[in-house]
């Protein structure tokens, strides 16, 4: 029911297009690759204006079960990085965004 190549592209895709599209009308968010026929359908890294620390951002999302979306190290920007492989459920990154605003809310 849930298998194949189009259907693990598609979920994917689904959340992929979720969070760039969250970044993209985010005031201070935008997607890192910016040109969208280039971007990655299944890891999308996220950068943030000064005003957010990314790293402080990911650290509340640790503290509270929310793992593994800190930002390319070697690169030293500013930036989230999250998976978006066809495993996740699309709902889970709906439910980030979500999460993600309700922190900045609070931080800013």
């Amino acid at each position: 029911e849930h298998g194949g190549l189009d259907w693990a592209t598609a979920r994917s895709q689904n959340s992929s297009s979720h969070l760039y599209q969250w970044a993209e009308k985010h005031e201070h968010a935008r997607p890192f690759v910016s040109e969208k026929h280039l971007r990655s359908p299944v890891v999308v890294t996220i950068d943030f204006d000064e005003v957010i620390d990314a790293d402080d951002l990911a650290g509340i999302c640790r503290a509270n079960g929310i793992l593994d979306i800190g930002g390319y190290r070697k690169l030293g920007r500013n930036q989230l990085r999250i998976a978006t492989f066809p495993a996740i459920n699309p709902d889970d990154i709906k439910a980030l965004t979500a999460s993600i605003d309700y922190i900045l809310d609070l931080l800013l």
